[in-house]
């Protein structure tokens, strides 16, 4: 398979650009992660005094295992896979073979001792999904956050005609749009971080029957409990059924899912105001906007954020509605549609990088930005009633929709024409005269 034969464009045209994906979603990734569970539980059943480790054998050399896991160690795998046709019962496999090449074939039947293969997959997964999460997405959404309060800062004081129902509306500021969405997403991002990352850990169907008829003194739910948490770093859901019920996933995917609706709603509104010649964008030597029309500088980046965003929103909705539905004590379709785990999350990651090239190339255009505000004076018409309001002014809403709705160009002109002929004192009309479009901002 190359760039070009691929199927799906995140191994295809995009493939470098979320390559740091692959370690964790892969199948390479997945059985490394496979490896990494299978290798801790044998260790942590050894210090449990389950079973003595013979004194030749290192917990060190049986974590370079998966430390040092390489592909032609996956590659051994998939070859017993094929005989298998199983895919952790491999991975039980190439231990065993390891473990009798370090010195310790008298315990390598410790390997896999009492579990199922969800065991492992329902642990392995959410260990992966939640090291790709902190260590790519998260440093990007970040990274686009703090992006966006800078650009908030840097244009605090910028004056915006505002459109609501897409029509001429009281002014905002330029620095406060962006803020409203770096909040949001701020919010978002730390409900997303608060909910745990949920492992299955219990044998056949939950209830460590292998294990208690086996060693029945021993206290297996607390073996589990501390066996996922010290040395898998997640949170073991207390009853199961053969699988994890993905009820935390699905709230995570849940998550990701919103932060990407958000974005879709701030990638929309900049090709928005980059149409309106708010903004205009950087050029590049030799690139090209329109095959046909030389002038043209595509808000690209936007546009391409936006698809990534949408394709990954659908993946996104299918796998937390379909996860925690599963036949009686499981059927494989969890198995099946979590192999695409890392779809959604890559075109994620390509839409933030996106939306990064794309706030880059922004180059403000405030005499657009202004020339709209001055051929937009009927904005001020809230000002000026709510202000005759205060001063018990008679039917100012009256007065100003009189003036203003549904009447032609609203100027500076006719504005202060309206103020001059109102009876109030001169004072109250030096109030109403110094609001302007470019002034009536209110706070950040």
């Amino acid at each position: 398979m190359t760039p070009l034969t691929a199927i799906s464009s995140i191994d295809g045209r995009y493939r470098a650009k979320v390559a740091a994906l692959a370690p964790y979603f892969s199948e390479f990734g997945l059985i490394r992660y496979r490896v990494w569970v299978e290798v801790e539980y044998f260790l942590a059943l050894a210090e449990a005094g389950v079973f003595a480790l013979p004194e030749t054998l290192q917990p060190t050399a049986l974590r370079a295992l998966y430390q040092n896991f390489s592909e032609a160690d996956a590659t051994e795998i998939k070859t017993l896979e094929r005989t298998t046709n199983h895919d952790v019962k491999a991975v039980e496999y190439f231990l065993k073979s390891k473990l009798t090449a370090l010195g310790g074939e008298s315990v390598q039947e410790w390997i896999h001792f009492g579990l199922t293969s969800q065991d492992v997959n329902n642990t392995a997964n959410p260990m992966l999904f939640r090291d790709a999460l902190e260590t790519i997405y998260y440093p990007k959404l970040e990274s686009i956050i703090t992006i966006l309060h800078a650009q908030a800062r840097d244009w605090s004081n910028i004056p915006m005609l505002a459109r609501t129902h897409g029509q001429p509306a009281s002014p905002t500021t330029l620095g406060r749009e962006w803020a409203v969405f770096a909040e949001r997403l701020e919010g978002q991002l730390e409900l997303l971080k608060a909910i745990p990352h949920r492992a299955k850990f219990g044998g056949a169907t939950g209830g460590f029957n292998a294990h208690t008829v086996t060693f029945p003194e021993t206290n297996w739910t607390e073996f589990g409990n501390r066996f996922v948490s010290e040395k898998l770093g997640l949170s073991r859901t207390q009853r199961t059924t053969q699988i994890e019920p993905y009820d935390h996933l699905a709230a995570q995917l849940d998550g990701l899912k919103r932060i990407n609706t958000i974005l879709i709603d701030f990638a929309r509104d900049v090709w928005t105001y980059v149409s309106l010649e708010y903004f205009k964008q950087k050029t590049k030597a030799g690139e090209i906007g329109s095959s046909a029309m030389p002038h043209k500088v595509n808000p690209i980046d936007f546009e391409n954020a936006e698809g990534n965003l949408g394709i990954a929103n659908a993946l996104y909705g299918h796998l937390s509605g379909k996860l925690p539905v599963s036949r009686l004590q499981r059927d494989l379709t969890d198995s099946t549609v979590l192999r695409v785990l890392g779809m959604p999350v890559a075109h994620s990651f390509l839409s933030l990088l996106s939306l990064e090239a794309g706030l880059g190339k922004l180059l403000l255009n405030e005499t657009k930005l202004d020339a709209d505000l001055e051929a937009n004076w009927a904005v001020v018409a809230e000002a000026i009633q709510t202000i005759l309001r205060r001063e018990a002014y008679p039917q100012p809403y009256e007065a100003l929709k009189e003036l203003t709705r549904g009447k032609g160009s609203i100027t500076a002109q006719t504005m202060r024409a309206f103020i001059h002929s109102l009876d109030v004192p001169d004072v109250i009309k030096a109030e109403l005269l110094a609001v302007t479009p470019q002034n009536y901002v209110g706070r950040m």
